[in-house]
């Protein structure tokens, strides 16, 4: 994302300054060009050993090239408190650094410790990091609003702020085909952002080439985001404060982002001008503008917001005159940086933020405007976020539109459009609860249940009758249901309620085993020939049974271990942080079916496992679906009796590969993500 990052901070960070001489590495840092000063701080690192204004310098010039786990290691060294003096107010920001470095490798138990801690330091308030936890686990486990995939026309550049009109696509790059053969910016070592356009078919496939959007915008500085008024004949945009197609510095040295606009007469974009209320000095970035075009939203660092940079608005008057700019307030804005309005047709707000609580680094989060109020705002969690920069969100219709995000390549940023298919804010849903017993897959009579919200807050308490089982209207989340009953142990189970009407959680319970004894191994079988529809002798014993199943080579063999009984089916690979069954998967899955089968009264237990990253609750939680996915797959494709089937997870708690005392490839962490399936009785 960083060839954006003069649209989101002034031009440079505020420097140290050292009595001694600058080092070639302070050179580089002063003028952000971040990728050379951290390879000679490193150099100087060797000669001079650990300083707190190298640590400082380079750790700063890791974190604004997206090279994270170099960041990590210097500012685990800064927030030891090593080099802390009595007044800890500038070394609290490597506490925040530290938050978002953790969070975007999603380390968020460890992130969340630094973010209480800066919170603390700043505000002097306690952060519920339990809750905090409780609330990121949300946004990753809950069900999918939107469905997401790149666009065709992202490059080996930086694509983002795409906006659609009609057939064609906007968008901003730092492609060089935008006409002008200028010096690259130092900071991304790429050339100087422009805005380019694309007519694409419905499927915003392109059917011409990428070509500039007009001589007359772009130039050898930066054009970044913009947006258009409803009869598409205005485009305001941000653009590098400049006269006469030179740089204009103010009395500090910055380069600041001011905002212009541009009118089409003929067809032809005219001359920019400079929007009346930019102040010296000052940035004004990411305009967007309401359904009637009477109200522009914008980013800014002005003087007498609540952070780094805040959400404004200006009233665009009849006589094309602006009112002052109005600070949206603290629901929106915080301490940190709120930028990339976008105000939807209904009028809620969209923006980025890395100060409201998120995945790491800025979110996406969306304001719902209720009888002209905004309200507090909503994570849109994932797919739509990750653990680095997702911005810039514009709708073209009322569901479909794009976003940018540099969680692939990490310091380039791609465009990905999206399809929202889910309810985006609050709203209750019945869910369904039952408590049956493991072995019979029956109700389990008078039992006592307990569900807990994500905050240990009682939503339900009761005994339930014969039919175990209650309803209740819920909104979606993570919540723990727990369960008793006489002559069966106590369980407490993760339920993640989704964001579906009517859905059924079931917690199992095993009898004690002091009361009942698992006699399944004993029980004489009857099983049925796939050739023939025979029944077979029912005086088979058990023992004969396992040998047959031992003995079949079609399909995944059956092995022993542990004295127990295992189908060898090949790995059931996940992606990180999703539960879909893969393509790989399914067919692997389509072969287990036909061995399930073809040994209609096998019973089976399906276990399955994460990867050590994310938090012990959130990879349990994860597993679960997993295990579920796995099971509903089988039963809804496989056509094999769901109540032959039980699943569970066990998080991270049972690795292949331990991984907490190394760091693990992506190979190893793959490995760990896996599926048992255990044969429980036949």
């Amino acid at each position: 994302m960083n060839t954006k990052l003069l649209l989101i901070f002034t031009l440079l960070i505020t420097q140290f300054s050292f009595s001694q001489k600058k080092s070639r590495a302070d050179r580089f840092f002063e003028t952000g060009d971040y990728i050379n000063a951290a390879i000679q701080y490193e150099e100087e690192l060797n000669q001079k050993g650990y300083s707190k204004p190298i640590l400082t310098n380079i750790s700063t010039s890791y974190y604004n090239t997206f090279q994270f786990k170099q960041a990590y290691r210097y500012l685990a060294v800064l927030t030891t408190g090593r080099f802390y003096q009595k007044d800890k107010s500038y070394d609290n920001s490597f506490n925040f650094m530290m938050y978002q470095v953790l969070s975007s490798l999603g380390k968020y138990d460890k992130a969340v410790d630094f973010l209480a801690l800066y919170e603390k330091n700043e505000k002097g308030t306690e952060l519920n990091k339990s809750e905090a936890i409780s609330i990121i686990e949300t946004f990753k486990l809950k069900d999918d609003d939107y469905t997401i995939k790149e666009v065709s026309f992202n490059s080996v550049s930086s694509e983002f702020g795409a906006v659609k009109r009609d057939s064609i696509i906007y968008f901003t790059t730092d492609n060089s085909i935008g006409g002008f053969m200028n010096k690259n910016y130092k900071w991304t070592h790429r050339p100087f952002l422009d805005i380019l356009q694309v007519n694409v078919d419905n499927n915003n496939t392109p059917v011409s080439d990428v070509q500039s959007i007009s001589d007359e915008i772009n130039s050898n500085l930066h054009e970044g985001n913009f947006c258009f008024t409803p009869d598409g004949n205005t485009i305001y945009f941000s653009k590098s404060n400049a006269e006469k197609g030179k740089k204009k510095f103010d009395s500090l040295g910055n380069n600041v982002i001011y905002l212009y606009k541009s009118l089409k007469v003929d067809g032809l974009w005219q001359t920019p001008e400079k929007l009346p209320f930019n102040e010296i000095g000052y940035s004004m970035e990411h305009p967007s503008l309401n359904e009637d075009g009477t109200m522009l939203y914008f980013a800014s660092n002005i003087p007498g917001g609540y952070g780094d940079f805040d959400i404004y608005s200006s009233t665009i008057n009849m006589d094309n005159t602006y009112g002052s700019p109005k600070n949206l307030g603290a629901s929106i804005n915080t301490i940190h940086r709120e930028q990339f309005p976008f105000v939807a047709n209904e009028g809620h707000l969209f923006f980025s933020s890395n100060g409201h609580l998120g995945l790491g680094m800025m979110d996406i989060f969306v304001s719902e405007l209720k009888e002209g109020i905004l309200t507090k705002p909503i994570n849109l969690g994932a797919p739509i976020n990750s653990g680095y920069d997702d911005f810039s969100i514009s709708y073209y219709n009322d569901k479909d539109g794009f976003f940018a995000s540099n969680r692939k390549n990490k310091s380039d940023d791609d465009i990905y459009s999206f399809t929202q298919i889910g309810e985006i804010f609050p709203k209750e849903y019945t869910a369904n609860f039952e408590v049956r017993e493991f072995a019979s897959d029956s109700y389990i009579p008078n039992s006592d249940v307990i569900l807990y919200d994500s905050n240990q807050q009682i939503v339900y308490e009761g005994r339930l009758d014969s039919v175990a089982a209650f309803s209740l209207a819920i909104f979606p989340g993570t919540y723990e249901l727990k369960a008793s009953s006489d002559g069966y142990e106590t369980k407490a189970k993760p339920i993640l309620v989704k964001e579906k009407e009517a859905q059924t959680y079931i917690i199992y319970l095993d009898k004690k085993k002091s009361i009942s004894k698992d006699t399944a191994q004993d029980d004489k079988a009857i099983t049925t020939s796939k050739e023939g529809n025979k029944v077979k002798d029912a005086d088979i014993s058990a023992e004969e049974i396992k040998q047959e199943l031992m003995a079949d080579t079609e399909g995944p063999k059956v092995i022993e271990k542990n004295g127990k009984l295992y189908f060898d089916v090949p790995p059931i690979y996940f992606d990180y942080d999703k539960w879909n069954i893969r393509a790989d998967s399914k067919k692997v899955l389509d072969e287990f079916a036909l061995k399930l089968e073809k040994y209609s009264t096998v019973y089976i237990k399906i276990d399955a496992h994460t990867d050590s990253r994310g938090t012990e609750s959130y990879n349990q939680v994860l597993s679960e679906k997993r295990a579920e996915s796995t099971r509903n797959y089988l039963a809804l494709v496989g056509y094999v009796n769901a109540r032959r089937m039980k699943f569970e997870g066990f998080g991270e708690s049972k690795p292949l590969i331990e991984c907490d005392s190394k760091a693990c490839s992506e190979e190893e962490h793959q490995i760990n993500r896996r599926s048992d399936f255990e044969i429980v009785k036949y």
